[in-house]
């Protein structure tokens, strides 16, 4: 008789926590299309998302364009108030520290994120800022919800980049070696 391996039936929690960050990828699919690192995020408030937002540093020339500062303020402005009490926040990639913060502040209770940041991410990789018990709200933490999905977008970007980096750099030396060349 054959080994099968068990089939894990999904929770209902973690069908919406997948459908969820499904959207949040949309969101990074759009920072893409600026040229910006991918990372989206939505904001979840009873079964509707109340809030999106997608890296938009380089285009708005803003260290604040995180994908996470934007959907926190658009769920605010939705909410009329800062408090984001009963919201669960959806990220493709591990909050930095000023999004960490900014999660804490306005009290979201909870957070699920997909790929982790181990060179900035203060959901536990370099620090835990969600999930401090020195502050005056913690966040519980989903971690690793389509993080493969989440991971891929993210290297497909950056393997992109560095080849276009290296086709402009080389491009640049031709050009020197031409203007050289016709002195």
């Amino acid at each position: 008789m054959k080994n099968y391996p068990e089939l894990k039936v999904k929770t209902e929690e973690e069908k919406l926590d997948e459908k969820y960050m499904r959207a949040a990828l949309k969101q990074a699919r759009k920072a893409i299309d600026l040229g910006e690192v991918p990372i989206g995020c939505v904001i979840v408030y009873e079964g509707k998302i109340i809030g999106r937002g997608y890296n938009r540093r380089n285009t708005d020339k803003s260290v604040l364009c995180h994908a996470e500062i934007t959907a926190i303020k658009k769920a605010c402005k939705k909410m009329g108030d800062w408090r984001l009490e009963e919201c669960t926040l959806y990220v493709t990639l591990e909050p930095c520290q000023m999004c960490a913060g900014a999660i804490v502040q306005s009290r979201i209770p909870r957070l699920v994120m997909g790929a982790s940041s181990p060179k900035s991410g203060c959901g536990g990789s370099i620090l835990n800022i969600l999930e401090n018990p020195e502050f005056n709200h913690q966040v519980d933490v989903k971690r690793g919800v389509l993080e493969e999905n989440c991971s891929d977008i993210l290297k497909e970007f950056f393997t992109e980049l560095r080849k276009r980096n290296k086709a402009e750099k080389e491009a640049r030396r031709e050009a020197q070696k031409l203007a050289e060349e016709s002195e």
